[in-house]
């Protein structure tokens, strides 16, 4: 294997990349978003700078991805946290599990998603769209809205500005000898974004103390609602907002 084989690779193992080339195009990908107010220092805490808090209000999501071109089928966790980059609104990814590993592989790798492996599981039960994360075979969150109970609304305006928002991410890579070689905020946006329905309600989350998934330490004070979507989208390649290397 030559120079311009090896770097023609999309990624390792060479033998059988973990995940192709993208961008990635996703269908029915579905979610359940549960938004509640929390500490505000503890929001502060867990926000690296120069990103700057909104409010009091984050968030913890499920996605369940049945069709993810490149990565197959696999359902995720994320805690989101609402902040502004030079004046912008964006959502800061604070913390993500999923189940498949060319996922987790590519999300780390190209655009610094914070993944690590848990079992996150999206599904209706009877009335209840409901949502759980098993991580170390212990119950971590669970979360559960009402089912379609705004089934007639039309307008996704406020999804679509919501979709819309750059996420933004804390890629730290060490070098061979251990030291950072990059660290750097990573915006991302979607694109071609495709929404099948969405739909609001009364929601209940529960957030339980986890060493190695702590989603708990941004803790539920007061839980405003819940939102089901149903879109199609593309993940491209992000771009750099912030090199914390640079001198």
């Amino acid at each position: 294997m030559n120079k311009k084989d090896v770097i023609g690779l999309a990624s390792m193992p060479l033998q059988s990349p973990t995940y192709p080339r993208g961008p990635y195009k996703f269908f029915n990908r579905q979610y359940l978003v549960i938004r509640y107010k929390t500490d505000a220092d503890a929001i502060r805490a867990q926000l690296p700078e120069p990103l700057e808090p909104v409010g009091d209000t984050v968030s913890v999501q499920w996605l369940d991805l049945p069709d993810g071109e490149g990565f197959g089928a696999y359902s995720a966790a994320a805690q989101i946290i609402p902040c502004t980059f030079k004046g912008e609104q964006c959502n800061f990814v604070s913390q993500m599990y999923v189940d498949n590993s060319p996922p987790l592989a590519g999300g780390r790798e190209i655009w610094g998603y914070p993944m690590k492996y848990g079992k996150a599981v999206l599904k209706v039960e009877g009335d209840t769209l409901k949502g759980s994360l098993t991580y170390a075979t212990q119950l971590v969150a669970t979360g559960t809205m009402v089912y379609k109970h705004d089934a007639f609304r039309k307008d996704y305006s406020a999804e679509q500005e919501l979709l819309g928002r750059t996420q933004i991410t804390l890629k730290l890579i060490p070098d061979i000898n251990g030291k950072p070689a990059i660290a750097q905020l990573v915006g991302i946006n979607f694109t071609d974004v495709v929404i099948k329905g969405a739909w609001s309600g009364a929601a209940r989350l529960e957030l339980v103390p986890a060493v190695n998934c702590p989603l708990a330490d941004l803790p539920v004070k007061h839980v405003v609602g819940g939102l089901q979507m149903v879109t199609d989208m593309t993940l491209p390649y992000g771009r750099v907002l912030h090199d914390y290397l640079e001198k």
